[in-house]
């Protein structure tokens, strides 16, 4: 029999089958969670884990069919998200002129927002793990709008901090992270194409936001812009109803191992532990499940990426943070300088979607994160070409460079992660990750500001952050290739390698989905010989 103690969720199975991908959405019903259960979790530490159900049934990944659809919603969700906080930019003088702040205490609102977006990660996969992604995509739809409205009636900084910052960031965190979440759900031998091509939804958005945003602050002014865009935000929640998760097959198979109650000696010894353990357990097991600690320390290509990704945050977005300010700044028209971040976008919209199909390939894999460290290097370089001078040209030419690198940067991030760690793991090593990131993404627009602020000059702003980001993609590069001649020097003296291997299977991260992490066609030289396959919790 299967132990059902008023749980939500599935645990991990090993089944074996051909690996064919599949994911497959748990039933659904909503059961009530009693105090014990955490107690549970802590004793699945040394034997069963608390959602000890059967695997009773699974699903094909669709590579197609309905998640054409929720593609192009995840497309429109990043558009919406990821993209909003470059745009605040064109609002900034209007904010120091009417808040009469300077440009640090200005810089943190799209810098609070961008934080937020990224530090919600471990909370909203616990709405995920209750809630499911549809519910969890439409609840931060609501906030994000709710807040950008709530921005228009602010009467100083420090409410626009807690509106605009954190609330829409926390909307913008709530929609994306489910939304990249599902979209592994529905694709997995396709899974580099659709990566690359929800990675457009950011471009659309710098390339289409900045006009709207420009044409609104022109009509309405900034606040009348900001209860307009709470509106559009909203359309969030028309893009996560139609995220439907995949529903298991009606027939029901027979469980493949049995996990019975356990015996009444362990259930005495778990009613005698104190309250205050129960709880620690509890905040223990929750913060493995959600943030990937056990990654950071053993694994040690994740340590190095995240390490990375987490400097080059610093200040990879703040030069679309001050772009519009440096060009205004100089006496270009604010038409003009708005019309930098849609060229931006549009360079992006056009690189992303055939250069998804080209990393796809088989010769690419195992070089994602190279490829992904030379267009860092490209990326960070280019932020120079702003202290060349302000007039037009060379600023085109500044936002067509950092495009096209922004562009293979965007489309391999989420990819590489996906290399260096299971995919059960994927949602748990990005919650980390993103608390990481989200460090870094508050303090670099305030102390770029600082920096503009004693200085009177942009363009130091920019040639710091070109420093910042050439210095990690150096770091990367260094990185990766220590760790792969590290292992072909243990693979050569018939060493077993120090590096964790990415099919071993791992803990549930989000209990009402199952996912089979299946290798793409560039992975079959890597699968099990016996076909085995572990399929575990996303």
């Amino acid at each position: 029999m299967t132990q059902r103690n008023g749980i939500r969720g599935t645990s991990e199975r090993f089944l074996h089958s051909e690996a064919t991908g599949v994911c497959e959405q748990a039933n659904g019903m909503e059961h009530e969670k009693e105090a014990h259960d955490c107690e549970c979790e802590e004793g699945g530490q040394g034997g069963e884990r608390r959602n000890s159900v059967a695997v009773r049934g699974a699903v094909t990944a669709p590579d197609g069919g309905w998640g054409w659809v929720v593609l192009v919603a995840t497309i429109l969700v990043l558009a919406l998200t990821l993209a909003f906080p470059s745009c605040v930019g064109i609002f900034y003088t209007d904010l120091q002129n009417d808040f009469h702040a300077s440009n640090s205490e200005t810089s943190w609102v799209p810098s609070i927002m961008t934080s937020v977006l990224h530090a919600g990660g471990p909370f909203c996969s616990v709405l995920v793990e209750r809630l499911g992604c549809r519910a969890t995509v439409m609840l931060g739809g609501v906030l994000s709008g709710l807040g950008m409205a709530a921005s228009s009636f602010t009467q100083s900084i420090t409410q626009l901090y807690i509106t605009a910052g954190v609330i829409t960031g926390l909307g913008f965190c709530f929609s994306f992270q489910p939304a990249v979440t599902i979209l592994g759900h529905y694709f997995v031998r396709r899974r580099a194409f659709a990566n690359a091509m929800s990675s457009t939804g950011t471009a659309l958005g710098l390339c289409t936001l900045p006009v709207l945003g420009n044409y609104l602050h022109t009509e309405l002014g900034w606040r009348g812009s900001f209860l307009v865009l709470g509106a559009v935000l909203l359309n969030c929640c028309v893009c996560g109803a139609v995220m439907r998760p995949l529903q298991p097959p009606k027939h029901r198979g027979q469980p493949l191992m049995n996990h019975g109650p356990p015996p009444p000696e362990e259930e005495k010894v778990r009613k005698k532990k104190g309250r205050l353990q129960m709880i620690w357990s509890c905040l223990v097991a929750s913060m493995s499940k959600h943030m990937a600690f056990d990654q950071f320390c053993n694994n040690s290509r994740y340590r190095a990426y995240a390490i990375g990704i987490t400097w080059m945050m610093l200040g990879f977005v703040v030069p679309l943070v001050y772009l519009v300010p440096y060009a205004t700044a100089n006496n270009m028209e604010q038409g003009q300088a708005a019309l930098l971040l849609s060229v931006l976008g549009i360079v992006n919209i056009v690189v992303r979607p055939p250069f998804g199909i080209i990393v796809n390939m088989p010769w690419f894999k195992g070089r994602h994160v190279y490829i992904f460290a030379s267009a860092l290097l490209v990326n960070g370089l280019s932020n120079s070409i702003c202290c060349i001078g302000p007039s037009f040209p060379v600023l085109l030419t500044y936002v067509v460079t950092y495009g096209l690198s922004m562009s293979v940067v965007g489309s391999l991030m989420f990819t590489v992660l996906m290399d260096i760690v299971e995919m059960s793991r994927f949602p748990s090593a990005l919650g980390l990750l993103a608390i990481m990131e989200s460090i870094t993404l508050l303090i670099g627009p305030p102390l770029a500001g600082i920096l503009v602020d004693r200085t009177g000059q942009y363009y130091h702003v920019f040639f710091a952050c070109s420093a910042v980001v050439a210095s990690s993609a150096v770091f990367l590069m260094v990185s990766f290739s220590w760790l792969d001649r590290k292992e072909k020097k243990a693979s050569k003296q018939g060493q077993p390698s120090t590096l964790p291997d990415p099919a071993r299977p791992a803990a549930d991260v989000a209990p009402g989905c199952q996912y089979s992490s299946v290798p793409t066609e560039g992975d079959k030289d890597k699968a099990p010989a016996n076909g085995a396959e572990y399929i575990t919790s996303l």
